[in-house]
């Protein structure tokens, strides 16, 4: 699948006087006055992320965004803030986009994470879908549309595999973020026992975890070949075609405004087959509602 590649909305972004940062050599040294966030730069970082991802910061996160471009800070070997913003003013923006987005956008996650919709699915969701693709072209497409670092993926694997053991039905689900760290390492699949272990006891098991290290498991190939991991900018054009018989938008429309919100569900409604399931986090709702979609639990909507 291609993904759309991030592009920079150059006439915002206007070169501010000053020179021009420096990279390489010795590590510079970083005091609390450089990673100080002006107004000026807060508003060329608050601008790109509404630009680039639609995500919305308020003023009130600046102590949160400045410490996360510390990172960047020290990975571009750069002494202030003020030079990393002089970089994305500059003509190397394009290269550091990407990366600035994966440290703007949050990855908090687990296994089994808001355990009702995993129990719905399990109960109704699952054996509802895979009925209806016995009686047609054996076909189930799910989507997890804010993968991270991918326990939320394969928790629905899980399900998937506990729900249709050996049945000869063809099932794929797609795991798709923004952030390729985080992509990374859920391809990789590797997590920590810590991690694991804090799983539901009745469900960990599901997820046929293998040993990898002294102090790390993998999760099980039954799961990992059900899934296929891309990038994809929820607020740049979608390459899938669907349909999709479940869509799980969970905890990433919380960061988005109002028309980014309506965009994002007028199209997962595209996409769902008539029947579908929506599954969003647990502060989320449709709101106002969608009359496409039928309330049917805790933040469960199926498409009419």
């Amino acid at each position: 699948m291609s993904v759309p590649v991030l592009s920079p909305a150059r006439p915002r972004y206007a070169a501010a006087p000053g020179p021009l940062p420096r990279t390489g050599g010795e590590a510079a040294s970083i005091d609390d006055a450089d990673i100080q966030l002006s107004k000026e730069d807060f508003a060329l970082i608050a601008g790109i992320a509404r630009d680039q991802a639609g995500i919305v910061i308020r003023a009130h996160k600046a102590a949160m965004i400045r410490g996360r471009l510390l990172r960047r800070l020290r990975a571009l070997n750069l002494r202030s803030v003020r030079d990393y913003c002089d970089l994305l003013r500059g003509p190397d923006a394009d290269a550091e986009l990407p990366q600035l987005l994966n440290v703007l956008t949050t990855n908090h996650t687990a296994f089994f994470r808001e355990r009702h919709h995993f129990d719905h699915m399990r109960a109704h969701g699952l054996p509802e879908t895979l009925a209806h693709a016995a009686r047609g072209d054996g076909r189930v497409r799910i989507w997890c549309a804010a993968a991270s670092t991918g326990e939320e993926p394969y928790s629905i694997a899980a399900i998937v595999n506990a729900v249709n053991p050996g049945r000869n039905l063809d099932v794929r689900i797609l795991a798709t973020d923004i952030d390729t760290d985080v992509l990374a390492r859920a391809t990789a699949a590797e997590y920590s026992r810590e991690v694991v272990e804090r799983a539901p006891a009745d469900l960990r098991g599901l997820l046929q975890c293998e040993p990898a290290g002294r102090d790390t498991v993998r999760i099980g190939a039954n799961l990992r070949r059900l899934l296929t991991f891309r990038q994809l900018n929820l607020v740049q054009p979608w390459p899938m075609r669907g349909p999709f018989d479940a869509i799980l938008c969970r905890n990433v429309m919380i960061y988005f405004d109002g028309p980014t919100k309506k965009s994002i569900v007028d199209r997962s409604f595209d996409l769902l087959r008539p029947g579908g399931w929506l599954y969003l986090g647990h502060s989320e709702s449709l709101s106002p509602p969608h009359p496409g979609f039928e309330l049917i639990g805790r933040t469960v909507y199926r498409r009419r």
